[in-house]
């Protein structure tokens, strides 16, 4: 795995440039790391974005002592990869093996924090593996009933057209990669699950939640 080690100094030297202790993790392949605004909108849980392009479950599993290395205390930290591995040949039993060592160190470094799981995308490129697809999420989906801060967000439904099929709006021209209205559903559909970022900020989210509620009740009511 040596061709990620440039990726991965690119990385050490975020860490070390970075200005603040980091509370929110985004760790795994190229969704993270072309998503350029990702930092932006998450900015309130002090986010670092560190993915690596090309990376696979696998590759973060290997490398992951070396990239957290001087990231000691977080909160939250928030996986997508898988698509790769499936990419390269890797059977899904593999793959679930593979996040499940992940979550294993990250619990040994970082002890109970919330650890969430972006489903792993249907894209164009890789209509052929949409069955392989479709089971490991589920075989991953899994692991919620087996780890009480371990969280799986699905964004596999909501990348479909009318047929089924990956919706070609939400990709690039290379047909694997998310454009800017794909990660808008990326964005939208973590934002749906307050309970997976730092807890501070997840209880003002779900106040926020409460009072817009309360407040469209109290005028609805005010209107009848």
């Amino acid at each position: 795995m040596f061709w990620f080690h440039q990726d991965l100094k690119g990385l050490e030297n975020q860490i070390q440039e970075l200005e603040y202790d980091p509370k929110l993790v985004f760790y795994g392949s190229s969704t993270f790391t072309l998503w350029s605004e990702l930092t932006t909108i998450f900015k309130k849980h002090k986010p670092i974005n560190l993915g690596f392009g090309g990376s696979t479950l696998a590759a973060c599993t290997w490398f992951f002592d070396r990239v957290f290395k001087n990231i000691k205390d977080i909160d939250a930290i928030i996986i997508y990869a898988g698509d790769n591995d499936l990419g390269d040949g890797r059977h899904p039993e593999e793959v679930l093996l593979f996040l499940e060592n992940l979550l294993l160190k990250i619990r040994t470094k970082y002890g109970n924090i919330k650890c969430t799981y972006i489903s792993i995308k249907p894209s164009i490129a890789r209509e052929n593996l949409l069955e392989s697809i479709h089971y490991t999420n589920s075989k991953i989906k899994e692991l919620v009933f087996k780890d009480d801060n371990f969280y799986y967000v699905n964004i596999y439904d909501a990348l479909l057209d009318e047929n089924g099929n990956p919706d070609i709006k939400y990709f690039k021209e290379d047909g694997l990669h998310f454009n800017t209205k794909g990660n808008q559903i990326l964005a939208k559909a973590l934002k749906l699950h307050p309970e997976i970022f730092p807890e501070k900020n997840a209880r003002e989210d779900l106040k926020k939640q409460y009072l817009t509620k309360k407040n469209c009740f109290l005028h609805e009511k005010r209107v009848s």
